[in-house]
């Protein structure tokens, strides 16, 4: 999953392009959040990639916290620092911290279930938008701006109770929106499921920025400009997670 498409390693230093940050969120998360796009004003390199760098490099532990501390550009020279075995800090040349990990318990560097577990999370949150919060936003009447919808990433965590689980899936199983003026913090709690049994479980904490009251037309303008931007990709050989 993490060839040199997505990420590439300098003088020791792992280096996440626009582009690359760009096409692994439209390919492999099926997120077409405009913050992504390589010309956005404020682009960021996707939650979802970090943490999937993350794990390839480090394994897959029973206990994970991730925390986001800063939004992070395109081509940023990144360095992962091991505080010990149960601390990760991802910073920049300056000590500028973008992402902590706590970590606690077991740990797997088996390939096979470490990528699983990175698909499976990823295709989760392909379904962030429009399938989770387009409800979740219209049941507390709010929704983001429409002309600059901002998502992000506030952290995730994750409890396991096996680190073998074969063909792993993420089944949402709460949603809790709490509006606070222009600024939603939405949390989103998953079952990890392995042969029709659970094996552990995830949250997700996001922020929704620019709240506003929900207006159906302005939400069915950014559905359609999804899908427009999700066909347009197919057009392009770019194949989402989810459909």
């Amino acid at each position: 999953m993490l060839s040199d498409r997505f990420h590439s390693i300098q003088d020791g230093r792992v280096h996440i392009s626009a582009a690359q940050a760009s096409l692994f969120a439209k390919e492999v998360a099926g997120d077409f959040n405009p913050i992504h796009d390589p010309d956005a004003r404020r682009f960021c390199v996707p939650g979802d990639l970090l943490f999937a760098v993350i794990v390839s490099r480090f394994g897959l532990s029973r206990h994970m916290t991730f925390k986001f501390r800063a939004l992070l550009g395109g081509g940023v020279p990144l360095e992962f620092m091991e505080n010990g075995d149960e601390t990760i800090e991802v910073c920049d040349q300056n000590g500028k911290v973008y992402i902590e990990v706590t970590r606690s318990g077991e740990i797997t560097r088996d390939k096979r279930v470490v990528e699983e577990f990175i698909r499976c999370y990823v295709a989760a949150s392909g379904k962030n938008f429009p399938h989770t919060l387009k409800p979740l936003m219209e049941s507390k009447d709010v929704m983001f701006n429409p002309d600059r919808p901002m998502v992000m990433y506030a952290s995730m965590s994750l409890t396991l109770d096996r680190l073998d689980a074969a063909s792993p899936e993420l089944e949402l199983h709460n949603a809790v929106l709490e509006a606070n003026g222009k600024r939603g913090n939405v949390t989103l709690e998953y079952r990890l499921i392995s042969d029709g049994k659970p094996v552990g479980e995830v949250a997700k904490h996001l922020v929704l920025g620019g709240l506003r009251p929900y207006c159906p037309d302005a939400m069915a303008g950014v559905l359609e400009e999804f899908y427009r931007l999700k066909a347009r990709g197919s057009r392009y050989g770019v194949d989402t997670v989810e459909s």
